[in-house]
């Protein structure tokens, strides 16, 4: 699994894994339970650049949330970013 330390938003970090282009593993450390947790389950077994899409750009506090964070680090998986 990777981490991906978050930023702006509750949650510290975030533990995943990618196999094949598919979210196969996801967890948040930290922030809200019941929405971290069920984000978390809704976006494993989706492609990548699905969840990206559906999760991009969401704001909480501020300009970013955790499912916002979550995008992030999968674009960074991707070398979307750097």
């Amino acid at each position: 699994m990777k981490t991906y330390m978050t930023l702006g938003t509750c949650s510290k970090a975030i533990n995943y894994e990618v196999v094949d282009g598919v979210v196969t593993k996801c967890e948040f450390v930290g922030g809200c339970p019941g929405n971290t947790r069920g984000v978390a389950r809704l976006v494993i077994g989706r492609k990548v650049e699905d969840v990206i899409a559906l999760l991009k750009g969401i704001s909480c506090r501020g300009n970013t949330s955790c499912p916002d964070q979550l995008a992030r680090a999968l674009e960074q998986e991707q070398g979307l970013v750097v």
